[in-house]
């Protein structure tokens, strides 16, 4: 599909999901992406950490994408790029923080003279072809937070990225009611919009009350060590984190790789310029306890972050004991339910004490609720809105809620859907390609693929091996080498290999090894049943034969 004389929207990636967001807009055959991030693995897919976009629609028509422009620096909206933005080819436009995060990104893999990152000032504006981009700055849990006004022939877009409103934001400037209004008096073709958090029907809250309470959630524990676990990417958390500590007489330690980065970038930008200067884990071990404030990575409890072997009492330094405090200054995300509460309970066995967000005001969304979005509607007033960033059920709340503040029209797309927002828009046109690749080890594989198929019947019905030698007779030279793994047998595993083994010989002995495939299948079925009538499960059976 080639945009001809109309405007297309084109979710690859984010929309019926919450990540991984891929955006593109077509007009006058011609492309633009905004936006190319990840999300990590899920139980589907054992193995795997990182999941990327599948960008095949849009690889098979490089030579009409003009360029990548982001809105700002999560993962979900930059995470990929290191692994697919050098094939598609094309510049990248970031504000300088956002630029700084993908500069690390793309230097850590080599990338940098690759892939050419272009910085675009807060509040400046870029021409791509048939398309003009204007940064708008936003509040969000991460600095340099951006909508994007995206002039073309048919219509203004304001495609807001991720957002909140905040009346005392601790870090940048977003933009006025004013200002949005006067956006909205320019006139609106159409709004893309985050749903994330349509179903909270309070607005998200300010940095500024979080810091209230995280002064009186620290300033209340007069021993002990105390730690607070946050996104690493939320500095203005960091920032009021560095605040809190001064205040508190305590000295500031932080734990996490991703932390270190996001501070460096931060400083080199401008930001946190008044966070004090941390000390050593060394030093911090070495000082009475309840003059440290550890700012650590792991809150969503992933097993390698800092929290996590914090915890197990495995990190190489830093300790916890019997009357220190953990917060949680973060949100628990849909989905890692578990392995945060694996985290909270090695910790409650060890005596240490926890603070969710439950028991104290120590964390705001960066994501508008219902009044937010209803303010944004009436500043904005577009003809269409789109809804995105969410799983269905947030986008078709969202459009309902939009039609509710009198938006005339709303579409609730799904990743693939080619939409024409102009002329006669929003009108469903086509379905594109879209999907998910898996990034497994240094390996990008597809995510419907043999190997993940594979691996996943593994993990649920385990593996048998079977080897197997024939000798110059045709006739197995030697009782079959079998091995389980996975397989539920325990005690009696010798007599169910034994029984496997003898299985497999009679197979082989009644086969024709020069009918290779037939003669191999035969073996597999004889073994697999004798595994289907111990265990009642089908096991992955894999046979080797070798002729002498």
């Amino acid at each position: 599909m080639t945009p001809s004389d109309e405007l297309i929207f084109l979710p690859l990636g984010g929309s019926g999901e919450i990540g991984m967001n891929v955006n593109l807009y077509g007009c006058q055959g011609k492309w633009v992406m905004v936006d190319l991030g990840m999300t990590f693995g899920d139980p589907r897919y054992p193995g795997i950490d990182v999941v990327l976009p599948d960008l095949a629609f849009i690889e098979e028509r490089r030579k009409d994408l003009l360029g990548i422009v982001l809105t700002h620096g999560h993962e979900d909206h930059i995470g990929a790029i290191p692994y697919l933005a050098a094939e598609l080819k094309v510049p990248l436009y970031a504000t300088p923080f956002t630029a700084g995060l993908i500069a690390k990104k793309l230097e850590e893999e080599g990338l940098q003279d690759e892939v050419k990152l272009k910085i675009i000032p807060m509040g400046g504006t870029l021409k791509l072809g048939p398309f003009g981009f204007t940064y708008v700055a936003l509040a969000h849990s991460i600095p340099e937070g951006n909508a994007l006004i995206i002039d073309t022939p048919y219509g203004r877009i304001f495609h807001t990225g991720d957002w909140k409103l905040d009346d005392a934001p601790q870090m940048g400037t977003p933009a006025s009611a004013a200002q949005l209004t006067a956006i909205g008096d320019s006139g609106i073709l159409a709004l893309v919009g985050d749903s994330t958090n349509v179903f909270n029907p309070e607005a998200s809250g300010s940095e500024a009350d979080v810091r209230d309470g995280l002064m009186r959630v620290v300033k209340a524990r007069k021993s002990g060590r105390v730690l607070v676990t946050t996104f690493a990417s939320n500095a203005a958390r960091l920032g009021t984190l560095g605040a809190v500590a001064k205040a508190c007489g305590r000295e500031l330690v932080l734990a996490g790789r991703s932390m270190d980065r996001i501070v460096g970038v931060a400083r080199a930008t401008g930001y946190l310029k008044d966070l004090p200067e941390p000390i050593d884990w060394d030093t911090a071990m070495s000082l009475p306890r309840n003059k440290v404030l550890i700012l650590c990575t792991g809150a969503q409890g992933e097993p390698m972050a800092a929290l996590s072997r914090i915890a197990e009492g495995s990190h190489p330094k830093l300790r916890l004991e019997p009357g220190d405090l953990v917060v949680y200054s973060s949100k628990q995300i849909p989905g890692n339910e578990l392995s945060i509460g694996r985290v909270q309970n090695a910790l409650a066995t060890r005596g240490i004490d926890i603070i969710t967000e439950k028991q104290a005001h120590v964390h705001v969304s960066g994501h508008p609720g219902q009044p937010e979005l209803e303010a944004m509607y009436e500043w904005i007033r577009p003809e269409i809105a789109i809804p995105v960033h969410g799983e269905r059920r947030h986008m078709e709340e969202h459009a309902k809620l939009a039609k509710d503040c009198g938006v005339p029209k709303a579409m609730v797309p799904i990743n693939g859907s080619a939409i024409r927002l102009a002329p006669d828009g929003p009108k469903l046109i086509s379905h594109e390609k879209a999907g998910r690749l898996l990034l497994d080890g240094d390996v990008i594989l597809p995510a419907d693929g043999a190997t993940i198929v594979e691996r996943r019947r593994m993990s649920q019905y385990g593996l048998i091996a079977v080897s197997v030698v024939v000798g110059k007779n045709g006739l197995p030279a030697a009782t079959p080498k079998v091995s389980a793994h996975g397989v539920p047998v325990e005690e009696d595993k010798d007599d169910f290999l034994a029984e496997c083994a003898e299985a497999a010989e009679k197979a082989a002995a009644k086969g024709d090894p020069k009918r290779a495939e037939h003669y191999a299948e035969a073996i597999r079925v004889a073994v697999r049943r004798i595994a289907r009538e111990w265990t009642g499960k089908k096991p992955v059976t894999d046979v080797q034969v070798t002729r002498l």
